[in-house]
């Protein structure tokens, strides 16, 4: 499961993607924008900031903004920088593998076998999935949802 900080550090970089090379943010307008606490808001910025993902500027007019496009910021790089393994188990996890204590024989593990498949399946989708798709899929889908709702409200009337 996606932790609260690997979700609102997603949310928070999908409202700067929206306003990439428009300026720095406030984190008190992204934090209301996206209904995240500040607090913890702060320290997830602050993370970004230090892996090279977003830049920040003190003063009148500052805020955080993202230093990559939003087609070079992959959501496995950042659920990686901000949860740690996407793997199901640490057995199978490319950049945090740990040996399970009670697995006798690794090679012959049904559970470790179908956990490599959710992986490879997962990394497939989180590894081709960037900022800027994220925004033309909520696009897209705003898009579909105001269609859906005039074919409803056509019925209807």
């Amino acid at each position: 499961m996606l932790s609260k900080k690997s979700k609102y550090a997603i949310k928070a970089l999908v409202t700067l993607a929206r306003e990439y090379e428009k300026g720095p943010i406030l984190i008190s307008n992204i934090a209301e924008r996206d209904k995240i606490p500040q607090k913890f808001l702060e320290a997830i910025l602050l993370e970004l900031k230090k892996m090279g993902i977003l830049g920040s500027k003190k003063g009148a007019g500052g805020g955080y903004y993202l230093i990559k496009h939003p087609k070079e910021v992959m959501l496995s790089n950042v659920m990686r920088l901000t949860d740690g393994p996407i793997a199901l188990i640490p057995c199978v996890s490319l950049n945090f593998y740990e040996r399970c204590v009670e697995c006798v024989d690794e090679t012959t593990c049904g559970l470790r076998d179908v956990a490599m498949d959710v992986r490879d399946a997962s990394l497939n989708i989180l590894t081709n999935t960037s900022l800027a798709d994220i925004l033309a899929r909520e696009d897209r889908l705003k898009k579909t949802g105001v269609k859906t709702a005039l074919k409803s409200a056509k019925k209807k009337g």
